[in-house]
């Protein structure tokens, strides 16, 4: 703020500050946010409080991911080439106004993350050159010299197939920790080449102007999930709940916050101009859906009944468009359930209802990166009470390892009566649909595809199926799918009824992906019924519960008093999720003594992966039944609403804490802090 400004209006005085916020109120009625600048800053100072904050959001991201094996890399658009790099009198490159910006920026921030402690971070940061840690990709004139890249009309993208064939050919080495780039300068967004799934900053050091169209091509080059040094992507099935905090693009931006966020929210819109947006029976009809891995066609009847369903319960309002209801439901897992003949479409259902374009939803697409953090949630004097040290060193601070043995003839068995019980395939139909061409065409109904109407359509069952061509290995498909020996497979297709494999010549793809489902269902309760824990010589360090330093949204953290750190995250995105709500009750509870969120880190090997419980509570002597308890908050309390992979990893997890652990500790799946203590006298 300079003087010129504090002069002519009079004077800034500051009436109030609020970190939660990040916002400073002046006197005079003006409202600054964190990261802002008012008064007569220079083109200069702007770009390098861009580029300082960038290198600083990358370190931040890059010290989060290292330990996961992921490489972080940042990305700066430019106007122009000489910006960044110059050439000498003798042809050679040199830093020009931006490089040498970067340069004198990240030896700034670099000291801040040079720590005396000699941990693997520290030893990559060490071993990187500030020089070579940056390039700039770019168009190659006939001189061999990066030149400003040539773009389509109407679009920020390069139309350059040097510079695209550059970026494809380096793309995988720049995700090895070896190559030292991490920060990537370029003119344009490089059409299709540029979508390097780790590029998890963007920074726009370009003049105004920028359509929402362009500003969001530019942000799509960081919308990728990303994937670790084996080249595995990042997504729900590998890192659960992490998917979410870790796949998060940081955007530095010229403008202010809600100038941005308004361009690039147009943007976005456009992009969805053709999405629906009333959930009505006409919509849901027609739709394909997956269920069973296999495609199912919702007809008109089922349509109506998902239309009923929604109306019910308050899903969609008179205009049909889908309430906060359903969408506060959706988070925290309390969905009404669908009526018995929709059922069992549930999942492709619901995903045709979240497709429904909400403009809401873009609102929690995008967040306030300015907004205050927490870098720091060190375990507090909670975690050093009598009854915690009780509960966490005396009875559950334990690693186990498990041995399963089960009878393959069991198997058979079991295999063969669930696949006679459950088997089903559909029939392959196909549809015929007439129509005829408007006699009135216009460009809107051409562009929106409306050119055409139906008039009739016939569905037919494909009666000679079972005379297809294509061979089909049944029995080394099932054995690939399932893990066993096709002697075995040999035996459970053999006692299945003659009916039910008649069902193979009706569907061979259907039968064979329901056969394999079928058989690992099996497989997955005998190894729950036969699995055998041994608690092994190993512990846990209490850093579990502080590994995690990320910095983490103030506003989405619960400050409670009786857990062992001071801020409490929570699972859901949900204002008042089951875990908060959860979390909340016990925080008030006279007969709660100190609680623990557990972390990831504290896991259960099973033979279908790791599993974390979610807390561990300890009560006061004599207010309750059980005065230790290690619950599961869930959604919904039905069995039939759980994953059976997730129901075996809490059998599993039962089977610890409640059999080989210890009697004064409990465990048991809970929607409530109420259903916690009505379990507690039950068991």
């Amino acid at each position: 703020m300079n003087q010129k400004n504090w002069n002519s209006t009079g004077g800034y005085l500051i009436s109030e500050i609020d970190p939660i916020s990040g916002t400073v109120t002046f006197t005079n009625g003006e409202i600054l946010s964190r990261g802002e600048v008012v008064g007569d800053v220079s083109e200069r100072d702007m770009r390098r409080i861009q580029v300082r904050e960038t290198i600083i959001s990358h370190f931040e991201k890059e010290k989060q991911l290292f330990e996961f094996g992921i490489k972080t890399l940042s990305l700066f658009f430019i106007d122009e080439v000489a910006k960044y790099r110059v050439y000498n009198v003798d042809g050679e490159e040199e830093n020009s106004e931006y490089g040498e910006m970067f340069e004198q920026e990240y030896i700034n921030v670099l000291n801040d993350y040079i720590t005396l402690e000699d941990t693997p971070y520290v030893r990559y940061l060490k071993g990187i050159d500030p020089n070579t840690t940056h390039t700039g990709y770019f168009s190659i004139d006939k001189h061999g010299r990066k030149v400003d890249s040539p773009t389509k009309r109407g679009s920020d993208e390069s139309d350059d197939i040097s510079a695209y064939d550059l970026i494809l050919k380096n793309k995988e080495r720049l995700l090895d920790f070896k190559e030292p780039v991490r920060f990537i300068f370029s003119h344009s967004a490089l059409r299709e080449g540029w979508d390097n799934p780790n590029v998890f900053q963007i920074c726009t050091l370009k003049h105004g102007g920028i359509s929402p169209i362009q500003k969001r091509q530019e942000v799509g080059r960081g919308l990728r999930l990303c994937v670790n040094q084996n080249g595995e992507r990042m997504d729900l099935e590998k890192i659960g709940d992490a998917v979410h905090s870790i796949n998060v693009l940081t955007v530095v931006a010229s403008e202010g916050y809600k100038d941005f966020v308004a361009d690039l929210q147009t943007g976005i819109k456009e992009a969805l101009y053709d999405r629906p947006t009333k959930a009505t029976p006409e919509y849901f009809s027609g739709k394909t859906i997956i269920v069973d891995e296999q495609p199912v066609v919702i007809d008109a009847n089922q349509a109506r009944d998902i239309y009923r369903y929604l109306i019910k319960n308050d899903y969609i309002d008179d205009n049909d468009s889908v309430t906060n209801e359903y969408r506060t439901d959706l988070k925290n897992e309390l969905l009404s359930p669908l009526p018995e003949g929709i059922k069992n479409l549930g999942e492709g259902i619901h995903t045709l209802i979240q497709s429904v374009f909400d403009e809401n939803v873009l609102k929690e697409m995008i967040d306030n990166g300015n907004k205050t953090k927490i870098t720091e949630n060190p375990l507090n004097d909670n975690f050093y009470k009598k009854e915690f040290k009780e509960l966490w060193g005396g009875y559950i601070n334990h690693q186990y390892a498990y041995s399963v043995e089960f009878d393959s003839d069991e198997l058979i068995q079991k295999c063969i009566r669930h696949i006679n019980e459950n088997m089903s395939v559909t029939q392959l139909k196909y549809t015929v649909t007439s129509g005829q061409q408007n006699a009135n065409l216009d460009e809107h109904s051409i562009e929106r595809k409306e050119s055409f109407k139906s008039l009739k359509s016939r569905t037919e069952t494909l009666q000679h199926a079972a005379t297809s061509q294509i061979k089909y290995d049944l029995v080394g498909k099932i054995a690939e799918g399932t893990t066993l020996t096709r002697r075995t497979v040999v035996k459970i297709l053999s006692g299945i009824q003659n009916h039910i494999f008649a069902l193979f010549k009706q569907n061979p793809e259907e039968f064979i992906t329901k056969a394999i489902r079928l058989i690992k269902e099996q497989k997955a309760t005998m190894i729950v019924e036969h699995i055998q824990y041994n608690q092994i010589d190993k512990q846990y360090d209490s850093t579990i519960f502080t590994t995690d330093k990320g910095s983490a949204d103030f506003t989405k953290a619960f400050k409670a008093k009786k857990h062992v750190q001071d801020y409490v995250f929570t699972d859901g995105i949900a204002e008042k999720s089951v875990e908060r709500k959860f979390a909340e009750d016990m925080d008030i509870a006279d007969e709660v003594s100190v609680y623990a969120k557990l972390p990831k880190g504290f896991a259960i090997p099973t033979p279908v992966g790791n599993y974390s419980p979610d807390w561990a509570i300890a009560f006061y002597q004599g207010a309750v039944k059980h005065i230790y308890f290690i619950a599961e908050t869930k959604g919904s309390m039905s069995s039939l609403d759980i994953r059976p992979i997730e129901k075996a990893k809490i059998a599993c997890a039962k089977r610890v804490f409640n059999s080989i652990s210890t009697n004064k500790v409990k465990y048991h799946e809970v929607d409530s802090y109420q259903s916690l203590l009505d379990v507690m006298e039950k068991i």
